[in-house]
């Protein structure tokens, strides 16, 4: 076990707020509707944990801890401890370690944490799903198809998860378990949405699943981008159209999430064109049955991570990409531009404090 010296970086930026003066249907209750109760100004970014070898798209938060689990592009994992949010210097870093030492060129860019155990799923073929636990990592599920390429895990509870990928048939790859991750069932295209020609999903920020009880939402991208949805933990399925842009293999959605079953926004663009911003951004107010483009022709450009701020009321919202990070109070229709340091994903742990992983690092974000 090493522990890494941390790097302390702050950053500090005015903000100013422009508050709702229309009290439309928004999914929200009359008593939550308007602003959110806290409004950031600045963000705090400290380094956990530098490493000029690692690349880190999968990133969770520890359960029943303080803390954050990760898995890197190079088929390692670690996790890091936080016993004092408020104190960036009590942080207990394990060492990332190798998954699985008789497999070259694992790459994994999704990951699940229940209270059990810790479930990756690496990209490229073959696939392969590991559970981690006490009693060691051992490998649960492999697809040999030429095209298999997983992007996103999650999991309803302890029992119940789903793995997204790329189409290999008609449809797009989805995996579950009902057995705590023992053993996992590819969902037959039968019972499922048809692809449409060019139709994928995007390996940035593990986010293109969002859970919320039994509801399920997985945003694809690339020449089409759509949102499936599930309201039985993925035993029947619906696919909606959104207007985000879409065309090429490199745009669409690249994430997604909710605040409750009402209210949604995803995030995405096209990477390779990081300045652009025109349809790029969209939200949702009926569970994501239909969408709206949001903060049209305006900042932020491409962005992999989109995540609500817990208690916001459904208008807080934080977006961060390789190309820094952005915060909204109005429900993502206007943005502040915070920072140029870049990130690929973000986990809130409250709602000030969340971690942050990307490029050579892993750091912990603290919003004032």
């Amino acid at each position: 076990m090493k522990t890494k010296l941390l790097v302390l970086l702050t950053i500090v930026l005015c903000y100013g707020c422009k508050k709702d003066s229309k009290n439309e249907v928004s999914g929200l209750d009359e008593n939550t509707s308007g602003l959110s109760d806290k409004s950031f100004s600045e963000v705090e970014i400290a380094v956990l944990l530098s490493d000029s070898t690692l690349n880190i798209r999968a990133l969770e938060l520890l359960k029943n801890d303080t803390g954050c689990y990760f898995l890197t592009s190079e088929g390692l994992a670690g996790q890091i401890k936080s016993p004092d949010l408020n104190n960036v210097f009590l942080n207990e870093i394990t060492y990332p370690i190798t998954v699985d030492a008789k497999k070259e060129g694992l790459n994994f860019r999704a990951l699940a944490v229940t209270s059990k155990a810790k479930f990756g799923v690496s990209v490229e073929s073959p696939a392969y799903v590991y559970k981690i636990d006490a009693m060691g990592t051992s490998l649960v599920y492999q697809e040999n198809h030429e095209n298999a390429f997983y992007d996103a895990m999650a999991f309803w509870n302890d029992n119940e998860g789903i793995a997204i990928g790329d189409p290999t048939d008609s449809c797009m790859s989805i995996i579950v378990t009902r057995d705590g991750g023992v053993t996992w069932t590819k969902i037959a295209c039968d019972n499922l949405p048809a692809a449409k020609a060019g139709e994928a999903a995007f390996a940035a920020s593990n986010t293109n699943i969002k859970i919320i009880g039994n509801n399920t939402w997985v945003a694809t991208g690339g020449k089409f981008s759509r949102v499936l949805f599930s309201s039985d933990k993925g035993k029947t399925w619906d696919v909606f159209d959104t207007p985000i842009v879409q065309g090429l293999q490199t745009t669409g959605m690249y994430s997604i999430d909710f605040y409750n079953d009402k209210i949604g926004y995803a995030i995405g663009g096209d990477y390779t064109r990081p300045g652009a911003n025109g349809s790029n951004k969209i939200k949702t107010i009926d569970g994501g049955k239909t969408w709206q483009v949001a903060a049209e022709n305006k900042a932020p450009g491409y962005r992999s991570c989109v995540q609500y701020v817990p208690n916001s009321n459904g208008k807080g919202l934080v977006a961060v990409g390789f190309k820094g990070i952005d915060y909204s109070n109005d429900g993502g229709e206007n943005w502040k531009y915070l920072t140029s340091e870049g990130f690929y994903t973000i986990r809130f742990v409250n709602d000030s404090v969340a971690y942050a992983a990307g490029d050579k690092r892993i750091a912990k974000l603290n919003f004032r």
